[in-house]
């Protein structure tokens, strides 16, 4: 199943557990206003108020290595395993990973602010890895040292979602990091648990 039919039927799905789970009660709860057509700001609004891991998405195609700071690390399933990071079209990660055809996450620990701010500014790549300590994984995608862990992917599909790509993985390898809190996003701020 591709990731657009995948999204499909996970999205029917969850409206059909909303019509069969709703009760009267349920049913007379009104917002507390209504909203007409809405900006993208007013919905970073409200999805920033809901805390999300951070993570690091690294490629290397020929010698040639990026990484991007991500909230959206999604796991679509674990039979098979796959995951999804959603990528705006206008980071240069983005034609490097369909290049690449898979892509490595580092998934970040409390701590890890710092990492999670350089990958986020859009370094020149000359400068980007300067002072970073990583590890070459199994892909040669680069693995951020002191994660709490990091995934290995090869690009299974992707779908286009406005101003971004939607990129499903097949995960090939996990590895698991020291046992800490995660670094978290929320307000805007990063915090640990």
């Amino acid at each position: 199943m591709d990731a657009h039919h995948y999204l499909l039927a996970h999205f029917r799905g969850a409206r059909l557990r909303r019509q069969v789970f709703n009760t009267p009660a349920d049913r007379s709860v009104q917002p507390a206003r209504r909203i007409g057509r809405m900006s993208g700001q007013e919905l970073r609004a409200l999805m920033s108020r809901v805390p999300s891991s951070v993570a690091v998405v690294t490629v290397d195609t020929n010698g040639q290595r990026l990484g991007l700071t991500v909230g959206s690390l999604v796991a679509l399933s674990l039979e098979p395993p796959l995951v999804a990071v959603v990528i705006s079209r206008q980071a240069a990660t983005h034609e490097l990973l369909r290049e690449a055809g898979g892509f490595a996450v580092s998934i970040l620990a409390a701590g890890q602010e710092w990492l999670a701010q350089h990958f986020a500014r859009g370094v020149p790549p000359i400068a980007m890895w300067r002072g970073i300590a990583t590890e070459a994984g199994a892909s040669g995608a680069p693995l951020l040292a002191g994660a709490l862990g990091w995934l290995e992917c090869r690009l299974r599909d992707e779908l286009p979602v406005g101003t971004h790509t939607l990129f499903v993985g097949d995960v090939l390898c996990v590895q698991l990091g020291e046992d800490a809190p995660p670094l978290l996003r929320s307000r805007g701020d990063y915090a640990s648990k």
